[in-house]
């Protein structure tokens, strides 16, 4: 029977909870690197045991950590993200020399095929990739090198490069997502770089065909349909048939619209999860109420998942990198609350559980199937 591995980095710490397919009870370790913000950990799809985990800290910056026996022992890897060599300074996006400020690595993506590749958004926003599971990181520089730089802009959490997608069969195609930037897109292995933004449209941006400075939230695809690509935005649920090219709006008949991170089922290409929040000033659940938002018509029409979740005085948050889901033959979807919740669902949202409660805050959710 295949085991789960849910990894959850908070705001102290590294958890880690495993459970047999039954998913209904679950063993707790952790915290590893106790009291340290662990921004992102999640394993490697070629290697079951590899694991790569963020810390960040105002005081000491960060610290890249691997593990290689699936969180058992861990191990500081390079943390070398430089810009031509040089640590800490590069051309800013407007092709100006200017100060890096390299505050987090935002996200891990690890190769579908190789466990020693790696790639790592950081902020500022710049993509980097790892060839030697995390020793040294080069960066890709065609992506600032688009020249569209100056319009990016920080979000609220920064200038951060948050989200990555690797293409199922086509290594030269990765998209990314930038806050507030928008989605660009290489299909040459990340020498050059397209916004691929058409579509979008976002307030304080008066142009209806700006080519960047949208503030995406999170990018999301199945592997069976890989030209499909779905998005939860500041403000609106998104669409792409195109791999990209255009976008339409799937909001439908959600509470709100305004959220951060978007699933897609694991056998079910037109399934799809969102966490809606009142608003981007109040970031709680509508009337107090946690509601999974669950679409099986690729966005057209939504219902809410309820059971098992608190349906009155809820005031959490569930953050970009904090739902995910496994790949089971009954699909299950987890996602972290910054009230330190991991909830879990073993029937595709249908019923949900609190697997662990009192973390501290959860910055990101990653789920390994494990045989």
């Amino acid at each position: 029977m295949s085991r789960i591995r849910v990894l959850v980095g908070t705001r102290k710490g590294a958890f880690i909870l495993t459970s047999d397919g039954k998913r209904d009870r679950w063993e707790v370790s952790g915290p590893h690197f106790p009291g340290w913000e662990i921004y992102h950990v999640t394993g490697s799809p070629a290697d079951p045991d590899r694991i790569y985990a963020s810390q960040s800290s105002s005081w000491f910056g960060q610290v890249v950590h691997r593990s290689d026996d699936g969180g058992a022992t861990w191990q500081t890897v390079g943390n070398d993200f430089t810009y031509d060599g040089v640590p800490g300074t590069h051309q800013w996006y407007d092709g100006t020399p200017h100060p890096w400020e390299f505050a987090r690595v935002w996200h891990f993506e690890p190769s579908l095929t190789d466990p020693d590749t790696v790639y790592a958004g950081v902020e500022d926003a710049a993509l980097f990739r790892s060839t030697d599971g995390g020793r040294t990181w080069q960066e890709l520089p065609g992506l600032r090198g688009h020249g569209s730089g100056s319009a990016w802009q920080p979000g609220a959490g920064g200038m951060c490069l948050h989200t990555i997608v690797l293409h199922p069969s086509n290594p030269e195609r990765i998209y990314v997502a930038i806050s507030a930037a928008g989605v660009f897109r290489t299909d040459d292995g990340g020498k050059t770089w397209q916004p691929i933004n058409r579509g979008l449209a976002s307030e304080g941006i008066p142009d209806p065909d700006a080519e960047v400075g949208h503030c995406v939230h999170r990018i999301a695809m199945h592997p069976d349909r890989p030209d499909v690509l779905f998005m939860q935005k500041h403000w609106d649920v998104m669409r792409s048939d195109d791999g990209g090219e255009s976008w339409y709006e799937v909001s439908g008949n959600l509470p709100t619209d305004f959220g951060f991170p978007i699933a897609v089922h694991a056998h079910e290409p037109d399934t799809i999860y969102v966490v809606p929040i009142t608003s981007d000033s109040h970031h709680f659940p509508p009337e107090g109420k946690l509601r999974v938002y669950r679409s099986k018509t690729g966005g057209h029409e939504w219902e809410p998942l309820t059971k098992g979740l608190p349906q009155s005085h809820c005031y959490v948050n569930v953050l970009r990198d904090a739902m995910a889901v496994d790949s089971l033959d009954e699909c299950g979807i987890y996602f972290g609350t910054t009230g330190g919740q991991v909830y879990a669902s073993a029937d595709s949202g249908e019923t949900w559980n609190a697997i662990v409660r009192d973390l501290p805050a959860v910055l990101s959710v990653e789920v390994q199937t494990l045989p």
